[in-house]
């Protein structure tokens, strides 16, 4: 049984904000045994997972590690997956910088991906949903342990891992991935989706603008830090 069953098995418990003790005298097990649970010391058999499910109202496939719905359910189409860009006030409260450059982001992200699309290279799109998925998770990450006070318990990835920058090098991998992919495309099928500035202003007329922000601004940042002493 794999690890995921063991964190998913503690962070249920506290969630349900019950002791270990208590967990134990309901589900009709041990302390002890419960501890191995959820220390992946011992695995448990099909009747105690079905009584955690029960106990933790959550799917076996959730609990199990094999999904991220506590139902069950998995996503099988993109028009399932819930999209803020489409809110009628998409603003995030409190904070017109940070309104202003998520739709920087979302804008040529959804771009990039379009004309990935294009190239129907799926061994590419992924290579780069991953490498900006661990990008989003590392901010995010940062972001909550700053304070101190929260438990990393829902994080697979050890502290001392992701401080050591286990986060940076999946990027590399994932970036090394996409240029070996967009590479095998050029051997394979020789072109891309023309991306000229008349073409992509053309095809992208609201979102090639947030793009051209992002190159300008990254570039301008990038030669500032290489200018530096």
């Amino acid at each position: 049984m794999s690890s995921d069953f063991s964190r998913c098995l503690s962070l249920l418990r506290q969630e349900k904000g019950v002791s270990q003790r208590s967990a134990a005298k309901d589900l009709g097990i041990s302390q002890a045994l419960l501890s191995h649970y959820e220390n992946g010391v011992r695995e448990p058999g099909l009747a105690f997972v079905i009584k955690a499910c029960n106990y933790y109202n959550v799917s076996a496939d959730f609990l199990l590690g094999r999904t991220l719905s506590r139902d069950g359910t998995t996503i099988v189409t993109a028009e399932e997956l819930y999209d803020y860009s489409a809110e009628k006030d998409n603003v995030l409260h409190g904070s017109i910088m940070a309104t202003l450059n998520k739709k920087l982001l979302v804008n040529s992200v959804g771009m990039l991906f379009d004309l990935l699309g294009k190239t129907n290279r799926k061994d590419a799109i992924n290579a780069a949903a991953q490498y900006l998925g661990t990008a989003v998770y590392t901010m995010f990450r940062h972001l909550y342990r700053a304070g101190g006070t929260e438990n990393e318990d829902i994080f697979s990835v050890t502290p001392r891992s992701f401080l050591a920058g286990l986060s940076s090098a999946d990027m590399i991998y994932s970036q090394a991935d996409y240029v070996e992919a967009l590479a095998a495309h050029v051997k394979e099928k020789g072109s891309f989706p023309p991306m000229n500035h008349d073409a992509l202003k053309a095809d992208y007329p609201g979102l090639y603008q947030s793009l051209l922000q992002i190159v300008y601004s990254t570039g301008s940042r990038i030669n500032g830090r290489s200018e530096k002493p």
